[in-house]
């Protein structure tokens, strides 16, 4: 049975940086494959390659035993490619049937959205897919949003569908949702590529590639192999994909929250009286898809937004709309959700970004002068104690991976706190080696007496670090658990909204 596609030998530089390298692998029509690696390996710039977002600069792309040549998405999406983004490429003012048809007709002035809507209506009914089409997209909820961007994929004819990361932002019963949507895809014939780091998705695959730093290791079918032996195959050496949390009892509250109401930046109310208290030894999670008032409550908490109402306590002392500086010095870590925006300058090298808000402590400076030679030898320090790959403490952090960076703010935070960690998001993007050493870290913290409040939109994370669980939906707190004492499936639907799930 010849291919649905085929590629052979494909490598892509940026310079002197090999991004893929001699990447051979072939998709077979109705089949689900999986992309799977690590940061860096060459999922991404493989897909946009095959979707003709990059040229290669060397190797072949076949389509049905045709050799092809893209030079844009939008010759890919006439030869029955669409690929969906990570992140939605959404005009959110515009309606659910604007943004599939927008960019599609290519004679007169005025669209036929009745004939669209039509069109549309039958790809809905073939795959049970409900959602409103006048409706704007700024008011769907974001797995409203990945099914617009799938449904514009499948108007233009896609027979051959890239999913890059679909459930990152999903609840549990959408993500069972969408992989129900796909298989229907599959019985039609058409043929997806998954690129997901969730193991259980990728056992829902048929086959599986994995690459490594822009290499092919091997494609193997999904029935025949672990997630284990996966992961080796993925990172080159053994990782604990189950962290082992000893059961702790609390310690005395450390963090204080209460009724807390906080504005977005929009103005609109994102926190609605929430009330919270994480004690040492102890890691309180919050779950939630993303969006629904995470952001707003750890920045509120470490002073970099205002507090309308309510009140925060950090070891009894009142700290409401405290400043950055004041939280610091209190002991007060914070790992934020986007690390290039808020946890590092890009442009910094790798060692003044290890003293990025703590400049001026005693260890560092000596009143307006910095210390150079401390400050390097702590960086060092760092470097050694977590692992980093960097050519030098003078490089560019911009230069390094994701996971890299992500390490130069544990570092730089576990050392300046002393009582609480506020974690959002901090194993966002990595791959599971990191995943493996953040995981320990927190325990350790937690062991030594932290109290840490962290938020994930991996549902896996949560389970597995959390003594208990919070769940947040549009800026309330819709129950509150002991791990353990309740399953995924109302924790979805809490994380949906529905209070009768309680």
């Amino acid at each position: 049975m010849k291919p649905h596609l085929r590629v052979e030998n494909l490598t892509k530089r940026f310079g002197e940086i090999v991004a893929t390298n001699s990447v051979s692998f072939e998709v077979q029509r109705g089949e689900i494959h999986c992309l799977l690696g690590e940061n860096g390996a060459g999922k991404s710039t493989l897909s946009k390659c095959i979707y003709g977002f990059y040229q290669p600069n060397q190797g072949k792309i076949f389509l049905d035993d045709k050799l092809t040549t893209f030079n844009s998405p939008r010759d890919a999406i006439a030869n029955g490619i669409g690929m969906v983004h990570q992140h939605f490429v959404l005009v959110t003012p515009l309606s659910v049937i604007e943004n599939v048809v927008l960019g599609t007709h290519r004679v007169g002035w005025k669209m036929d959205l009745d004939e669209s809507k039509n069109k549309l209506k039958e790809i809905c009914d073939r795959y049970k897919i409900e959602i409103d089409f006048e409706a704007k997209v700024w008011q769907l909820s974001v797995g409203e949003q990945q099914w617009v961007e799938i449904l514009k994929a499948l108007y233009l004819g896609a027979e051959l569908l890239i999913l890059d990361e679909p459930t990152a932002a999903l609840t549990p019963q959408e993500s069972e949702r969408l992989f129900r949507i796909i298989e229907r895809m599959t019985d039609d014939g058409l043929s997806i590529i998954f690129i997901s780091h969730k193991l259980n998705e990728v056992m829902q695959s048929k086959r599986v590639t994995v690459l490594r730093k822009g290499k092919v290791v091997s494609t193997v079918e999904t029935k025949s192999t672990t997630k284990e032996e996966l992961t080796t195959m993925m990172v080159g050496r053994s990782v604990m994909l189950q962290v082992k949390r000893k059961k702790m009892s609390a310690g005395k509250q450390i963090l204080e929250i209460e009724g807390l109401r906080v504005k977005n930046d929009k103005g609109l109310p994102a926190l609605q009286g929430v009330s919270l208290t994480i004690h040492a030894n102890e890691i309180l999670g919050i779950a939630g898809v993303a969006g629904n008032g995470q952001k707003e409550l750890f920045e509120a908490l470490i002073g970099a937004r205002n507090v309308e109402n309510g009140q925060v306590r950090c070891q009894g002392e009142e700290i409401t709309n405290q400043t950055p500086k004041d939280a610091i010095r209190r002991g007060i870590g914070y790992i934020p959700d986007d690390r290039y925006r808020s946890g590092l300058v890009s442009d910094f090298t790798v060692e003044e970004n290890m003293i990025l808000g703590v400049q001026n402590n005693p260890e560092f400076s000596n009143g307006s002068l910095l210390n150079f030679p401390k400050i390097s030898q702590f960086a060092n320090e760092s470097i050694d104690q977590f692992g980093i790959v960097t050519p030098s403490t003078k490089a560019i952090t911009s230069t390094l991976s994701g996971g890299n960076a992500q390490k130069i703010i544990l570092a730089r935070e576990l050392w300046s706190s002393s009582c609480c960690i506020l974690a959002n998001q901090p194993t966002r993007g990595l791959d599971v080696g990191v995943i493996e050493y953040v995981h320990n870290v927190l325990l350790e913290k937690r062991k030594e007496g932290y109290a840490i409040l962290l938020a994930s939109e991996e549902l896996d994370d949560i389970l597995a670090l959390s003594d208990r669980i919070a769940v947040i939906f549009k800026g309330e707190i819709m129950g509150i658990f002991e791990t353990g004492t309740t399953s995924i499936e109302k924790l979805g639907l809490l994380m949906a909204g529905q209070h009768d799930a309680v």
